[in-house]
């Protein structure tokens, strides 16, 4: 099976941006549809932004649009988050996702693969 290893997440002030990244396993990265999710305390899984297999189709949850940009490297088997403009309500741990088909969901239910999750934490 397929493994997402991730990386990037810390602790920064409001305003600033944080770079996630998911590497995947046997440079298996362009066999899957990816995506991020997110989980703060108290509040459901929620889906992030997602990046196609081949179209290169973006999907963005509207609170991270303009701020977000999802984007993959086939070549290094790395899928990336890019945050700008860090706001509290970011604030959360960060979940790397993989499914495979071609659909870009924005149910978690639907993707197969997970990373372990990276901690995000904005604080003034």
């Amino acid at each position: 099976q397929v493994q997402l290893v991730e990386s990037g997440g810390g602790m920064v002030q409001p305003g600033a941006s944080l770079r996630l990244s998911c590497l995947v396993s046997d440079g298996s990265l362009s066999r899957y549809v990816m995506g991020w999710f997110r989980q703060a305390p108290g509040r459901e899984r929620e889906f992030v932004a997602g990046v196609g297999r081949l179209s290169g189709r973006t999907d963005y949850e509207d609170s991270v649009k303009g701020r977000f940009t999802i984007s993959r490297d086939n070549a290094k088997a790395t899928l990336y988050l890019q945050m700008d403009s860090l706001k509290v309500e970011d604030t959360a741990v960060y979940y790397c996702a993989a499914k495979d088909g071609y659909s870009l969901p924005r149910v978690r239910e639907e993707y197969d693969y997970w990373g372990q999750g990276t901690q995000v934490t904005v604080s003034s």
